[in-house]
C-alpha cells in the first residue's frame, strides 16, 4: 500500500526489516543500545558485530530518542536505534511519538532520501499494535507534510496481522 504525503511517498510492507534496501532501517531499541533478541537480535545477526560495537561506542540514548550508526552488512547503508516505551511505564504515547519524529530527524540530518520503520515497541516491549500505528501514522504523516528530504518512508511490518492495522490506520489518516 502506498500514498503520497507532500512530496514523499509513503509505504506500508509485510516483510522482514532486515532485508530493506532503504538508506536506513529503524531498530527498536533499548535505551542501553544492546542489540539483544528480536528485530534487533536480527539486525545484529545479519548486519555482523560492528554495528554493536558502534552502539557501545555511543553508549545508549534515552526513551524518545534516535541515534545512526552504520548498517555493517545489511542492505541498507545505516541503522538508526530508536527507543520505544515499554507498555505500562508513564508517558508512553509521548514517548513513542518522539521516538519516530527523532527518527525522521535523524534521517533527514544525514541528508538520507529513505527510511523503513517497524512498529516500535510492539514486540518484547508489549505496547499495543493499535495505539502504535495511529501514533507512528500520525507522527509520520504531520512530519511529511513539511521541508524534509526524505522522498520514501516505508512501514515494515512483521505479519499481516500487523499489516492490515496498519494499513487500516493509514485509510483513516488519509482520508481526513
Amino acid at each position: 500500500m502506498k500514498t503520497n504525503i507532500g512530496n514523499s511517498v509513503l509505504e506500508l510492507c509485510d516483510g522482514d526489516i532486515t532485508e530493506m534496501s532503504t538508506d536506513a532501517v529503524v531498530n527498536p531499541a533499548n535505551a542501553r543500545l544492546i542489540l539483544g533478541g528480536g528485530v534487533a537480535g536480527a539486525i545484529r545477526r545479519k548486519g555482523g558485530p560492528s554495528i554493536q560495537a558502534e552502539c557501545d561506542k555511543i553508549g545508549g540514548t534515552f526513551v524518545g530518542g534516535a541515534v545512526i550508526t552504520t548498517a555493517g552488512s545489511l542492505k541498507a547503508k545505516y541503522v538508526i536505534h530508536a527507543v520505544g516505551p515499554r507498555a505500562g511505564e508513564a508517558d508512553e504515547d509521548e514517548k513513542l511519538k518522539n521516538a519516530t519524529l527523532n527518527s525522521l530527524k535523524v534521517a533527514d540530518e544525514n541528508n538520507l532520501k529513505s527510511i523503513s520503520l517497524p512498529a516500535i515497541s510492539t514486540g518484547i516491549f508489549g505496547f499495543p499494535i493499535e495505539r502504535c500505528a495511529k501514533i507512528m501514522l500520525e507522527t509520520t504523516i504531520d512530519y511529511l507534510k513539511g521541508p524534509t528530504g526524505l522522498g520514501r518512508v516505508v512501514f515494515c511490518l512483521f505479519g499481516s496481522e500487523n499489516y492490515e492495522v496498519f494499513a487500516g490506520r493509514l485509510e483513516q489518516e488519509t482520508s481526513k
